[in-house]
């Protein structure tokens, strides 16, 4: 199993879980964030005076998925979540030893 996570811009976060649900993802967690890469925040004007917003508003997205599915989950993620400018994001993929659903005890990919 893997676990994907995804920081994406906030406004795109209804036409990932929509390629999400097409590609066979059953759940996903959202996450409001905070944070900066090589964009570096951006200046705003407010009431006349300019100031530096150094973290930004993005969504953190985490899902777990068979082996089987994670190619599929991460086109469907670039290809949704993408606009082609700077600070679309990013994904992370990492191995994951155990789910176990709370309620019943199921274990792996029957807790998913």
């Amino acid at each position: 199993m893997k676990l994907i996570s995804c920081i994406i811009r906030p406004h795109k976060l209804d036409d990932v879980r929509e390629a999400l649900t097409i590609a066979g993802v059953s759940g996903i967690t959202v996450s409001e964030v905070h944070g900066f890469g090589r964009q570096k925040g951006h200046t705003e004007l407010y009431r006349g005076a300019e100031y530096v917003v150094d973290f930004l508003p993005k969504l953190k997205l985490e899902v777990v998925v068979e082996d089987s599915l994670l190619e599929t989950t991460l086109e469907a993620v670039q290809q949704s979540a993408k606009t082609g400018a700077i600070g679309d994001g990013k994904i992370f993929v990492s191995t994951v030893d155990t789910a176990i659903r709370i309620r019943t005890g199921e274990l792996d990919a029957d807790a998913l």
